[in-house]
C-alpha cells in the first residue's frame, strides 16, 4: 500500500499529522468547510462506478477509479477539487468562470460552493479519461 504524504502547506491539517482515512481526513476539517466537502464527496460518489475506491493520498481524499479521478482539500480560506490535470479544467473552462483555476485546482468557497451539476460533468469526464487511457 502506498503511504500517504503530509497534507500541503496552507491545508487546514497542517499540523494535526496525516489522516488514515477520508472519514478522519474530514473530521479534523472545521465547519463549515467540512460541510462543504462532505457535500462534494457525496456528489462524486454519486457518479462513480461502483469499484471506485476512496483514499488518502498526498494527504488529501481521492477517488480512484482506473487510476485517480479527483481529489479535494480544505484550506485556510478556500476548498480544492483537484480532477488531476489540466485537460478538464480547460474541457469546462466556460462553465468554471468565477472560480479561480491553476493547470490542476480548481479553488471555491463555502459561499460559492461548485454546482452540482457542474462537479457530476467534470467527474464523468474524468472516468472517461481513465476508461480510454488504459
Amino acid at each position: 500500500m502506498k503511504k500517504t504524504k503530509p497534507a500541503s502547506r496552507g491545508s487546514v491539517l497542517k499540523n494535526k499529522g496525516v489522516p488514515k482515512d477520508v472519514d478522519g481526513y474530514l473530521a479534523c476539517v472545521p465547519q463549515p468547510a467540512r460541510k462543504a466537502l462532505q457535500n462534494l464527496r457525496a456528489t462524486i460518489r454519486s457518479v462513480v462506478p461502483a469499484e471506485t475506491t476512496e483514499v488518502i493520498s498526498y494527504g488529501i481524499p481521492m477517488f480512484k477509479y482506473k487510476g485517480y479521478l479527483v481529489g479535494y482539500a480544505a484550506f485556510s480560506n478556500h476548498c480544492s477539487l483537484f480532477p488531476m490535470g489540466s485537460s478538464v479544467i480547460k474541457l469546462f473552462k466556460k462553465e468554471l468562470e468565477g472560480f479561480p483555476t491553476s493547470k490542476g485546482t480548481i479553488r471555491f468557497t463555502v459561499e460559492k460552493p461548485l454546482p452540482t451539476s457542474l462537479v457530476r460533468k467534470l467527474v464523468k469526464a474524468r472516468i472517461a479519461q481513465n476508461e480510454h487511457k488504459k
